[in-house]
């Protein structure tokens, strides 16, 4: 991506402007059955200038990344801002900044693999699945690789330089059973690109014998029962609750349109023991899957700690929401592509571990489940979420029993958060996050598992 002197750009008698110059860039390769049947690659990328002018926004972009381009999309948003500005006539607001600069440019240092290269690392694992399992009705690897990167400029001196990568690789298997097809998958990779993952394609053999033990399993499952039980909920699926049912209602613009955070602030709203943060870059001092130091807004983005020891104490920001509830600036302000507008975006959210171990968690329920994988799910401003289960187990009398059908879990998570008893002493990020607020964006979510009281659908 080219990079451009925008200082000299920048329009002058708005109050506040943003510039942005984005590229991003994707790679997917897939194996189905032996055969190659995807190998692509792509880039998309232009300008956007977004201008505030008392309470409103201009915006205008262009595909087209040239000095004559940036000068005509400034000059279409500063028009759009005056044009909406007379017709809404809002009082004079000033945001609030908290700007910074800054260079964070991810590339890896490892020499290049070429395409032939990595088409033959997937069939090597290809080959693999095909001659130690050929019970298999089906079987798939598949390589997917986002590249972001962007350089922001702001009239209230932020910016920054960023190239911000992701690299996953997909291997899945399938059987037919009873009639009835099963799958299972699981991934390898995250933040990085190729080179930062897949040097030696048997370092995969464990996953790929993992996968195929864990279908194997689900021959022999069993439907759960319905009903309120104990539960512990390993990492994975605490993380995408965290982020569908907590994370989302306490973004400040949901918070201005009638989230049920808003009336909770400062008040419980689970056990004494949860603490949940969405973290802007770093925790124990190794980055996460999405670090972000600086938004899309040119602010310094920070940890926003959301639930203290159960009390919620904070909502996720922009420069907007900041001013009209009063709140610091967390730098949560983030776009997918090169014309989307910067929205309220999580970075990457977590429940932050506590002092128990799993085996204990388990050893702890009499009648109950361990439940592992999430599927697709929902969750609504109320903090009602609905999520699938595609692997758990039953847990009789402290151990692990019978493995589960795929079922669902079902509540509202401010109450059930109350209910949280242990947490474990360690934590795990899935390298694959994405959330589809408006713009598909990475995001990272992880954290702990869980001890909880569920409600799980079944047969009674």
């Amino acid at each position: 991506m080219r990079t451009l002197a925008l200082e000299q750009l920048l329009p002058s008698g708005v109050g506040y402007a943003e510039l942005k110059v984005q590229e991003n860039r994707t790679a997917n390769i897939g194996f189905l059955n032996g055969s190659l049947v995807q190998n692509n690659t792509s880039s998309s990328g232009g300008i956007m200038c977004r201008t505030f002018l008392r309470g409103v926004w201009g915006l205008a972009s262009s595909p087209l990344i040239s000095e004559d381009a940036m000068r005509k999309v400034i000059q279409k948003a500063a028009a759009n801002a005056a044009l909406l500005d007379s017709k809404v006539g809002k009082p004079r607001i000033i945001l609030p900044q908290r700007s910074a600069q800054g260079e964070y440019l991810f590339f890896t240092t490892k020499a290049r693999a070429s395409i032939a290269q990595k088409i033959e690392y997937l069939k090597h694992l290809d080959d693999y699945i095909a001659e130690k399992y050929p019970d298999l009705s089906s079987r798939g690897v598949n390589f997917g690789q986002l590249d972001m990167q962007k350089q922001i400029l702001t009239t209230d001196g932020g910016g920054f330089l960023g190239m911000t990568p992701r690299a996953i690789i997909v291997v899945w298997m399938s059987i037919d059973h009873d009639g009835e097809p099963i799958r299972h998958y699981e991934l390898a990779g995250g933040f990085g690109e190729w080179e930062d993952h897949f040097e030696d394609p048997s370092e995969h053999y464990e996953l790929i014998d993992r996968v195929y033990r864990e279908l194997m399993e689900k021959k022999e499952a069993v439907w759960a029962r319905a009903g309120t039980f104990d539960c512990v909920l390993d990492s994975d699926l605490a993380g995408i609750l965290s982020h569908e049912a907590i994370g989302h209602t306490t973004e400040a613009d949901f918070v201005l349109n009638g989230s049920i955070a808003g009336e909770y602030l400062n008040q419980s709203v689970a056990s004494e023991i949860v603490t949940l943060i969405d973290v802007a870059n770093t925790w124990d001092e190794q980055l996460c899957p999405v670090p972000v130091f600086i938004d899309d807004e040119g602010t310094e983005a920070q940890d926003c700690l959301v639930i203290e020891r159960g009390i919620l104490k904070n909502y996720m920001h922009n420069k907007e929401s900041a001013q009209k509830l009063g709140f610091p600036l967390t730098g949560n302000a983030r776009a997918y592509a090169f014309s989307d507008e910067p929205l309220i975006r999580m970075r990457n959210t977590m429940i932050v571990p506590g002092k128990d171990k799993i085996k204990d968690m388990i050893a702890s329920i009499e009648d109950g489940y361990y439940l592992i994988d999430p599927s697709n799910g929902q969750a609504d401003s109320t903090s009602e979420f609905m999520f699938g289960i595609t692997r758990g187990y039953e847990i009789k009398n402290g151990k692990l029993a019978r493995p589960i059908k795929e079922t669902t879990i079902s509540g509202v998570a401010f109450d059930m958060l109350k209910t949280v008893t242990m947490i474990s002493d360690d934590l795990d990020w899935t390298c694959a996050g994405m959330c589809g607020k408006k713009q598909q964006i990475p995001v990272g979510m992880g954290g702990p598992a869980i001890k909880c009281k569920m409600n799980i659908g079944g047969r009674s």
